[in-house]
């Protein structure tokens, strides 16, 4: 099975480099260090080639109002402007939700379908993303900000990949006969858990929708997924896809809303039989007591992160450069797994952080519909100022701030890329999940001590080495307490590669085959055998 990667778009974003790298050596440095693509910025933004149709949360297989007729606006983060007003869902939307997908799964065909028919329907709505590929590549980049070609060429194949997997799986899940001692007939059975709920984030929202969604279906449970208020648009485009398939009335219900109504009333809701949720640290441990103060269901936290990028001095130091600057800057450094703590050997260091800093600035900022454009804005002025007072920390704390740590322009919510050098263990920099643009690069002395500050922190989802010693990479994958560890890569992502985070970034696995035990029951069944020709 190949590996679909993020990390493909590198070859398109070195090419890129190098043309842009032409220019900037015609350029003085002080004339290098302001020059962020902020034209494009200030061109009139393009105007997305979709229309809005869909505003309404999805409810047993119709598109509905809100019980309160309430709604709110999503923006779009390169102007602030409103795109659409979308449905307020809250409690009352989230009892009848419920209500659909509990009768759906005690009384509709989904659980009692075969596997094979679930299947089918799971096949062709992938294939139906396909057809409708460049509209939903254009309305996740309107509503979330990332550049169109990364939503078209990443994320879109990747949505589609993942419904295929997970097709694959719906008619492989069985349980096992056990031996016992004693004269007894013992086998499990894998049955579907019943009603998911499932909050998803904003940072990639279609493929947050296929992590939660795509497992649980094939293990045929029935789900209320509340989107990100933040850029809900696309979840309820492909919500009418799974219609068009032939997804029963029901089996899948699209909420809308915030976290303190929607969010908490999924999350305690006494009918939900299984939560799962994506997001921060701070809203994963509230989703975990609400679910325990209820009726004690089952919970999947995938959470946050400060990945550790580790870069050893026997590393090709300009392949080093450009994977550390992808490991942070995609998406706008909005994404969990960044490799947001750059420790660079100290022999190497100061020349790292000198290609670092320039890499930096050559990277192309602007309007996210432009071809060529790297970096769109982040998603809200929320992000956006967050983003600015760690950077407004950094400098206060005395890490020397190489380029970037401002606003481009004066529309929208575009940052410069910023890269801090000199950056101590114990700045807020480095312990915090920025979620931004900002690279912080620590110097290190040695293995033990990487290991040791690597280590240092509550978060554990991710990590990357980048080295040419075999000897070094074994010892740092199994060292690095990381529920995933890239060698020599990073941002490699596919549907059969779990993810999960070590300590505080989250319980339990998704994707891969370790994702399905969150949507299955495990049921032993024991009946006596008289004379058996065996046992």
């Amino acid at each position: 099975m190949a590996a679909f990667r993020f990390s493909s778009l590198l070859s398109r974003s070195v090419s890129a480099a190098s043309l842009l790298r032409s220019i900037g050596n015609n350029s003085s440095r002080a004339r290098g260090i302001s020059r962020f693509s902020t034209a494009t910025v200030f061109e009139e933004p393009i105007t997305p080639p979709v229309q809005v149709i869909y505003t309404k949360n999805l409810i047993n297989g119709h598109f509905v109002d809100a019980a309160s007729g309430k709604t709110f606006p999503t923006y779009d983060p390169r102007t602030g402007e409103v795109i659409a007003h979308v449905a307020e869902g809250d409690e009352e939307d989230v009892n009848r939700a419920v209500a659909a997908a509990r009768k759906a799964f005690d009384e509709g065909p989904w659980p009692k379908m075969t596997p094979y028919e679930r299947a089918r329907i799971l096949l062709r709505f992938a294939d139906l993303v396909e057809k409708h590929s460049e509209e939903l590549a254009a309305l996740e980049t309107w509503d979330n900000g990332m550049p169109y070609e990364q939503a078209a060429k990443s994320e879109l194949p990747m949505l589609v990949r993942l419904f295929h997997y997970y097709a694959g799986w719906a008619d492989k899940i069985h349980g096992l006969t056990v031996p016992a001692d004693g004269n007894y007939h013992v086998q499990t059975l894998h049955e579907p858990i019943g009603v998911a709920g499932q909050i998803i984030p904003w940072n990639f929202p279609l493929l947050m929708f296929a992590w939660k969604v795509g497992p649980a279906l094939a293990c045929g449970n029935t789900i209320v997924l509340k989107t990100a208020e933040q850029a809900p648009l696309t979840a309820f485009y492909v919500a009418n896809l799974f219609l068009e398939a032939g997804l029963p009335p029901g089996v899948l219900n699209i909420i809308s809303g915030f976290g303190p109504t929607a969010s908490a009333a999924l999350a305690s809701h006494m009918d939900v039989d299984k939560i799962a949720f994506t997001g921060s640290t701070k809203t994963g441990m509230i989703i975990q007591e609400l679910a325990a103060r209820s009726n004690l269901k089952p919970v999947t936290l995938e959470l946050g992160g400060k990945s550790p990028f580790i870069i050893f001095d026997d590393a090709d130091i300009d392949k080093a450069v450009e994977l550390a600057h992808f490991a942070l800057f995609f998406n706008q450094g909005q994404c969990c797994c960044a490799g947001s703590r750059t420790y660079v050997h100290e022999h190497i260091y100061d020349e790292f952080v000198e290609k670092a800093k320039a890499r930096a600035i050559r990277r192309v900022v602007g309007d996210p519909f432009k071809k060529g454009i790297e970096q769109g804005p982040q998603i809200d002025s929320v992000q956006f100022q967050k983003i600015l007072r760690y950077i407004k920390s950094g400098i206060e704390s005395n890490a020397t701030l190489e380029c970037g740590g401002d606003r481009i322009g004066n529309r929208g919510y575009f940052v410069q890329p910023t890269v801090f050098s000199n950056v101590q263990d114990d700045m807020l920099i480095a312990r915090d999940e920025i979620f931004g643009p900002v690279q912080s690069i620590l110097k290190f002395k040695d293995i033990n001590d990487v290991i040791r500050r690597a280590n240092a922190t509550h978060y554990g989802l991710a990590a990357g080495v980048f080295t040419g010693s075999l000897e070094t990479a074994n010892t740092m994958m199994r060292a690095l307490k990381a529920g995933t560890v890239w060698i020599n890569c990073f941002g490699v992502f596919d549907a059969a590669i779990p993810i999960g985070g070590y300590k505080m970034s989250g319980l339990g696995r998704e994707k891969g085959i370790y994702s399905l035990s969150n949507y299955l029951q495990v049921k032993a069944v024991v009946s006596p055998l008289n004379n058996p020709a065996w046992l």
